[in-house]
C-alpha cells in the first residue's frame, strides 16, 4: 500500500501545474548576415512574440497575441521599449567586455530571465542569467539582491552590477511583479489555446537486431507528460532510458524512451508495452511486437551494428533565438 501511494505523489508531483514565462535575448559582435540583437517572449515552451534589431517591431508569434497587445496598448509601449532599450544596453555591455578581455572578433551575449508560477501555491520565482560566449557569466540572486559571478572572469561585471542598486531593485521588479502579471494575463487570452491537448503518433524504433528498442512520441501537446515501458502491466526501471522532451517546429513537442531489449526472450515480448500519458490521464499504449518496428534495414541487406546507419534522423527547430539547455551544470551554450 506504501509503494502505491508513493507512485501515486510521485505522479501527482510530476504534473503540477507551474507555467513560465521567458524573456531569451541574443545579441552578437562580428557576426555578419544576422541581426546584432534578437529577442523572443516564451510562456510554457511557446513563443508569443519577437523582436530584432532590424525589423524593430515587436512581432506576435500567435493570434491571441495580437488580439492581446491590440487592447492592451499598454503592455506593447513596454514590450517594445524593453526590446530597443535592451538593444542599446547590451550593445555597451559586449563592447566592455570586448575592451575587458582585450579580445576582438566573434562574440555572443545571451539572457534568460523570466519567472515560473506554481498555479496550486500562487509561489512566484523570478531568475535572469546571463551567459557570454556560449558559457555561463552571471545571475542574480535575489534574496541578497546581489549579482553571483559563474566564473572568475565575470567578478568585474558582477562588481559593477553590485554597485548600482538601483538596477538591481529594478530588475527584481520585473522578475516578482511584472513577469508574473504578463504571465497570467498571456494565460488569461490564450487559454484555449494553452489548455489544448494533442495525443502523439507513437512508433517502435531500433536501429538492429541487437539494438535497445525505441518508443518515440511525436507531435503531443502540452509538455506534461509521462512516458515508460511496463512489464506484465508494471512499470519498469531497469534497462530503460529515458530522453528529455524536444520541441518540434510546430509548437508540439517529441521524446522517446529506450527499452534494452538484448536479454528479453522472444516468447516474452508479449509482455511490454510501451505507455503514454497525459497529464489527463490520456494514454496511448503500444505494444513491443516485431512486426511494427521501423528500421532501416533493408532485407536484401546484411543488418548488423557494423553497417546500420541511424534510423531516423530528428530534426529540432530552435525555439526562438537561444539555445538553452542545462547540461553539465551550463545553461548557454
Amino acid at each position: 500500500v506504501l509503494c502505491v501511494h508513493v507512485l501515486f505523489f510521485c505522479i501527482l508531483h510530476l504534473f503540477v501545474l507551474k507555467h513560465s514565462l521567458q524573456y531569451l535575448v541574443t545579441a552578437s559582435s562580428g557576426v555578419p548576415n544576422i541581426p546584432e540583437y534578437m529577442g523572443a517572449m516564451m510562456l510554457d515552451d511557446i513563443q508569443l512574440g519577437s523582436c530584432d534589431s532590424i525589423n524593430k517591431t515587436v512581432e506576435p508569434k500567435q493570434d491571441w497575441v495580437k488580439k492581446m497587445l491590440e487592447n492592451e496598448t499598454e503592455l506593447l509601449e513596454i514590450l517594445t521599449q524593453e526590446c530597443f532599450q535592451g538593444w542599446k544596453n547590451f550593445g555597451k555591455c559586449i563592447s566592455s567586455l570586448k575592451e575587458q578581455f582585450q579580445s576582438e572578433g566573434v562574440h555572443i551575449l545571451q539572457k534568460r530571465e523570466g519567472c515560473e508560477w506554481d498555479e496550486k501555491t500562487g509561489e512566484v520565482t523570478g531568475f535572469s542569467q546571463y551567459g557570454y560566449n556560449g558559457e555561463d557569466f552571471v545571475e542574480i540572486d535575489l534574496n541578497r539582491l546581489t549579482w553571483i559571478a559563474l566564473k572568475p572572469e565575470a567578478a568585474i561585471t558582477k562588481q559593477r552590477w553590485d554597485a548600482d542598486s538601483g538596477r538591481t531593485k529594478n530588475k527584481k521588479n520585473f522578475l516578482t511583479n511584472i513577469y508574473p502579471e504578463w504571465m497570467k494575463k498571456s494565460l488569461s487570452y490564450g487559454n484555449s489555446s494553452l489548455q489544448r491537448t494533442v495525443l502523439p503518433s507513437v512508433s517502435l524504433l531500433q536501429k538492429t537486431p541487437s539494438s535497445p528498442v525505441s518508443c518515440y512520441a511525436t507531435g503531443f501537446y502540452p509538455k506534461r507528460v509521462m512516458m515508460f515501458w511496463r512489464k506484465d502491466g508494471e512499470e519498469i526501471h531497469e534497462g530503460v532510458d529515458h530522453r528529455e522532451i524536444l520541441p518540434n517546429d510546430d509548437e508540439t513537442f517529441q521524446m522517446n524512451v529506450d527499452l534494452n531489449v538484448s536479454s528479453v526472450k522472444p516468447e516474452d515480448w508479449r509482455r511490454y508495452d510501451c505507455v503514454f500519458q497525459l497529464s489527463n490521464s490520456e494514454q496511448v499504449i503500444t505494444k513491443l511486437d516485431k512486426t511494427v518496428i521501423r528500421t532501416n534495414c533493408a532485407k536484401t541487406i546484411l543488418c548488423n551494428d557494423g553497417v546500420v546507419a541511424a534510423v531516423v534522423v530528428l530534426s529540432v527547430a530552435a525555439v526562438g533565438f537561444v539555445v538553452y539547455k542545462k547540461k553539465k551544470g551550463k545553461r548557454f551554450k
